[in-house]
């Protein structure tokens, strides 16, 4: 019998994670992992002590931004690097595992955050009907690999 990789185990729990989403337009779900040891988790969603989109709006969610985007939602990448922070844990070297790659403003987040890997499932640009994931253009181009599995 042959196990599973810690990258297929991180990424399938990630897509698990994405299932506790509140966003009814995407669920997306993040493990942020250094050493092969899980740091952090999170999923899209507005913050703490807010509205949940699925209970409050359920037919068409929460507001949309200036860039149709969610009004209240934060991304599941920042879920989990806000949450290491916020703990204490040390990220950087981190590896993350998303269900979806991230957008730009994620990316900046990511990088200066000073994690090294982003492995991702689907492509945040193909979902969002953009020509390139200008995301994980950004990271590659400074340094952190950022690849689709």
């Amino acid at each position: 019998m042959q196990k599973k990789s810690f990258d297929d185990i991180y990424m399938n729990l990630a897509i698990d994670l994405a299932q506790k989403s509140h966003c009814v337009k995407a669920q997306v779900g993040a493990v942020l992992t250094k050493d092969t040891r899980i740091i952090s988790i999170g999923y899209n969603g507005p913050p703490a002590g807010t509205h949940n989109c699925d209970e409050e709006w359920p037919v068409d969610g929460c507001a949309r931004d200036s860039r149709n985007s969610c009004s209240l939602a934060l991304h599941a990448e920042e879920n989990a690097i806000l949450y290491a922070v916020k703990n204490g844990a040390q990220i950087q070297g981190a590896t993350l595992y998303c269900t979806l790659s991230p957008c730009i403003a994620c990316a900046r987040l990511i990088l200066t955050s000073g994690i090294k890997k982003v492995f991702f499932k689907d492509s945040y640009a193909k979902y969002k009907g953009l020509p390139s994931d200008e995301g994980v253009d950004f990271l590659n181009k400074f340094g952190v690999l950022c690849c689709q599995v």
